[in-house]
């Protein structure tokens, strides 16, 4: 009787630590998405390339690239 009680108190330990371990992995409270710093840091990023990409377009050679590509197009075509 005294080894099925202590087998069964092996048992439930064991148990307990399993069900902490996917408690703690996975559990309903586990952070899935992005803090509020890192939206910001996010968005951040996204308007400086956002800058960046603005300042590359609009400069004169992208302009002029642009401009000979259009018209070189519409020469072929017509």
């Amino acid at each position: 009787m005294a080894r099925s009680i202590a087998g069964g108190v092996r048992g439930n330990r064991s148990r307990w630590l399993r069900a902490r371990w996917t408690l703690l992995i996975a559990g309903p409270g586990r952070d899935r998405g992005m803090s509020t710093a890192e939206y910001a840091v996010g968005t951040i990023a996204a308007c400086a390339f956002a800058a960046l990409l603005f300042k590359v377009v609009t400069s004169p050679e992208v302009q002029q690239m642009i401009s000979g590509l259009i018209n070189r197009a519409l020469n072929v075509a017509g």
